[in-house]
């Protein structure tokens, strides 16, 4: 008989809980990388950007996207699931957007020091997760997403000293390769969700 590869299985019991938690939030991870998608495109087209528009746009995107991170981390601790690093992901956005909100006023360097912390903490989260996700079912791109994160996070600290609209371009490349690999990895994880589903069955 021949020898059965784990990583071949198509509903492995021993499935990191991860790579479960995950998969069954697979539409959350999909919308939040079409949100960020959104939000490069707009940071891109916005004509004569300002700072307190980049502000408040970021704002809404960190808020909105933390919140879908928080209802993923509930629907995985319902189900007895991983759930701290996305409570822990979720927060981070919320508080960063918060924090552009009620700070209207705020410098550029301050908004691209308060970006670059959240970048490094939410690729920090990324880079963690994708330890419990096979290659096949995204775990490369939360690498790569992650590690792009970090990288831009770093840089926007070590060099803040930019203007709003080299800004507004800076952050209008990261969220679409950030969203564009945060929709890859939904699809990868959909499939996964409906081999798990099917082996369920």
């Amino acid at each position: 008989m021949a020898a059965v590869n784990a990583s071949d299985h198509p509903a492995g019991v021993d499935d990191h809980p991860i790579t479960t938690a995950l998969a069954q939030n697979w539409w959350a991870i999909a919308i939040r990388g079409v949100l960020s998608i959104l939000f490069g495109l707009l940071a891109f087209v916005l004509p004569g950007v300002t700072l307190l528009s980049l502000v408040f746009l970021f704002g809404a995107y960190a808020i909105v996207d933390g919140g879908f991170a928080i209802v993923s981390a509930y629907r995985a601790a319902r189900a007895h699931r991983h759930w701290g690093f996305l409570v822990v992901e979720g927060a981070a956005g919320i508080l960063a957007g918060l924090i552009a909100w009620a700070w209207p006023g705020i410098s550029v360097i301050a908004f691209v020091v308060l970006i670059g912390v959240w970048a490094m903490v939410t690729g920090a989260l990324m880079f963690r997760a994708a330890f419990g996700l096979h290659q096949k079912h995204g775990g490369f791109g939360l690498v790569l997403g992650g590690v792009c994160s970090m990288v831009f996070g770093g840089v926007l600290i070590v060099s803040p000293i930019v203007g709003a609209v080299v800004v507004a371009w800076w952050v209008g490349i990261y969220a679409l390769i950030f969203g564009i690999t945060l929709c890859v990895v939904a699809w990868r994880l959909r499939g996964r969700k409906h081999q798990m589903l099917a082996h369920a069955a």
